[in-house]
């Protein structure tokens, strides 16, 4: 595996923490890695592995990486120029904006996530971006390295699906990080006032089953998940959950903004 890249997004739930905490995420060797909840791909940045499917629901999302992935210069010329017009005015244009291209639609992508508040994503019932401007005004950035992302991601597909589908292909030797949305309300972190309404309690069961399918088939599964009472008995007939503190930042006023845990559970490998 190559020198670890830098996700060129900011997510709600991103695990950069995760990494910097210094647990060991995934085995040494496996196949193909697979990650059915893509976000900022933090994890996927950090392995650089050789082989990979990075799937999300979010048909944006997916669409960034690739056109990432076959035209990043174009993205990036995109961003510049994005970087050059930014002002109060720019955004909110840009942001109400519908581009056409693929690769007009990625540079408005990762300029609004970059430029907006929290980097938060969010749409309204209408599927229309809502998220006002936040405080950063930087939109080319000194980590950027398009080329680098664009390299890795050849030998990655990266699709918009369903989270079954993609758990679906882990076979034997395979390796799976999962990092679902959390939908029950811990340690008051703010998940579930962004993510219920996409991400259902069924959504985890459903999850849960479509992993235990896949350690049964050989692969190698690691799962992040909200430390609460409902999910350690979701997975008490499968898995160990071991608890890790981090500090939670997306709330907007700083008092929620606290120490909290979540849970890791290694499933079908040990350390």
């Amino acid at each position: 595996m190559e020198e670890a890249n830098v996700p060129f997004l900011k997510w709600a739930g991103g695990k950069r923490w995760l990494i910097r905490n210094g647990a060991q995420l995934a085995p040494v060797r496996f196949n193909t890695y697979i990650e059915p909840f893509l976000g900022s791909g933090a994890v996927f940045f950090s392995l650089n592995p050789s082989r990979s499917i990075l799937a999300d629901v979010n048909t944006e999302l997916v669409d960034t990486y690739n056109a990432i992935k076959t035209n990043w210069k174009e993205v990036e010329s995109q961003l510049r120029r994005h970087e050059r017009n930014h002002d109060d005015s720019y955004y909110y244009k840009l942001r109400d904006s519908r581009p056409r291209t693929n690769v007009t639609r990625a540079a408005r992508f990762i300029y609004l996530n970059r430029t907006c508040w929290n980097g938060l994503y969010r749409v309204n019932l209408n599927g229309k971006f809502n998220v006002p401007r936040g405080s950063k005004n930087n939109v080319v950035l000194d980590t950027d390295d398009f080329k680098k992302t664009s390299d890795l991601l050849q030998n990655s597909q990266v699709l918009s699906q369903d989270f079954e589908i993609t758990l679906s292909r882990a076979r034997k030797g395979d390796f799976v990080y999962v990092d679902p949305p959390y939908t029950v309300n811990h340690n008051q972190n703010g998940f579930l006032k962004y993510n219920n309404n996409i991400f259902s309690w069924e959504d985890q069961i459903r999850l849960k089953n479509a992993i235990v399918r896949a350690v049964r088939r050989g692969a190698m599964v690691t799962v992040s998940n909200a430390d609460h009472d409902s999910i350690h008995n979701l997975y008490r007939d499968i898995g160990d959950p071991a608890r890790i503190e981090r500090s939670s930042v997306i709330a907007g006023q700083s008092e929620y903004r606290k120490q909290t845990t979540e849970v890791l559970m290694r499933l079908g490998w040990d350390i």
